[in-house]
């Protein structure tokens, strides 16, 4: 390690924090510890895990505190289809065409069509989009999701439900819908009312950020910016954003919160994935007024103001 990256590491003590956490070198530090300190970390101040107000502290005290046994299969990009298929129905699944695999070397990459996804179901960022197998660089592909199915994803950001999901890959059918990618539409639920959503796109373009913009549900566009900026041109109205919204409040039904993820292709709504803790929890939001108008949305189990009952114990 040269003099310029122990400086750099010495002015930026979250890159040192990050870099132990993804080599498993901070495994040993229990979960609310951990919290703590990545969230002074990316949020620039501690948490208030006893009295939480903003949705960014809710997200940690859920993590914490919230361990219902669902969750586990929610976060499984694999077993989740099951669930699925029963609560809203097998026709919003992007069809499967090859898994699950242990491994990549188990992978028959003949077998598969001429374009594909490739993912990994206990993670986020093992993922292969292929529109052309005559171009996959396969061993490359291979290396990436071998690297990433021996990672436990629950370590980096302390997201429970990560912690006991059986890794695999799988294949999904590829998906474009009439702008030529793939956007997401992602629908926050409280108590399995939806409050807002936003719109992820330019996700696969090489020479330009993704966007998110936030909307309500009647389609407004919320004045904030999180994790990524607005788009020059907003994004327009998705077809089927009212069954997105009941769909999305059908599977979010006894829970305090979840984000669904839907995309929109040829007039027909597909499942992308249930995810329980946006961000993990720990990006600002600009302006930071909006953390706390968030958070008021999410009433925390136990307590009729939202704000919990937290235990000192360590669970």
């Amino acid at each position: 390690m040269n003099l310029e990256t122990l400086k750099y590491i010495k002015e930026n003590p979250k890159r040192l924090f990050s870099m132990l956490g993804s080599k498993g070198l901070l495994n040993w530090i229990p979960d609310e510890l951990y919290i703590k300190i990545k969230y002074k970390f990316s949020m620039g101040y501690w948490p208030d895990l006893k009295n939480p107000k903003t949705f960014n502290e809710k997200l940690q005290w859920l993590k914490l505190h919230d361990r219902n046994p669902l969750y586990t299969t929610l976060v499984d990009k694999y077993a989740v289809r099951q669930y699925i298929a029963d609560k809203i129905g097998e026709e919003h699944l992007i069809p499967l065409v090859g898994g699950p695999w242990k491994n990549a070397e188990e992978i028959d990459f003949d077998a598969l069509p001429e374009r594909f996804v490739l993912k990994c179901n206990h993670d986020s960022g093992g993922v292969i989009v292929c529109k052309d197998k005559s171009k996959l660089d396969v061993e490359a592909a291979k290396r990436k999701l071998n690297k990433r199915i021996g990672v436990n994803y629950y370590y980096a950001n302390r997201e429970w439900p990560y912690k006991n999901v059986e890794p695999c890959i799988i294949a999904e059918q590829y998906m474009e819908d009439e702008s030529g990618e793939l956007k997401d539409y992602k629908v926050f639920c409280f108590d399995g009312k939806a409050e807002m959503m936003f719109i992820a796109s330019d996700r696969n373009e090489l020479d330009c950020e993704t966007k998110f913009d936030f909307f309500d549900m009647n389609f407004r566009h919320l004045p904030f910016v999180n994790g990524h900026p607005n788009a020059s041109i907003l994004p327009e109205c998705p077809t089927g954003l009212q069954e997105m919204k009941l769909l999305a409040e059908s599977l979010s039904q006894g829970l305090p919160h979840t984000r669904v993820d839907f995309y929109s292709v040829a007039g027909r709504v597909y499942f992308g994935e249930v995810t329980l803790y946006h961000w993990s929890g720990m990006m600002p939001y600009d302006p930071p007024a909006w953390d706390k108008q968030i958070g008021d949305w999410l009433k925390l189990p136990g307590d009729e103001n939202g704000q919990g009952c937290c235990s000192e114990k360590e669970r």
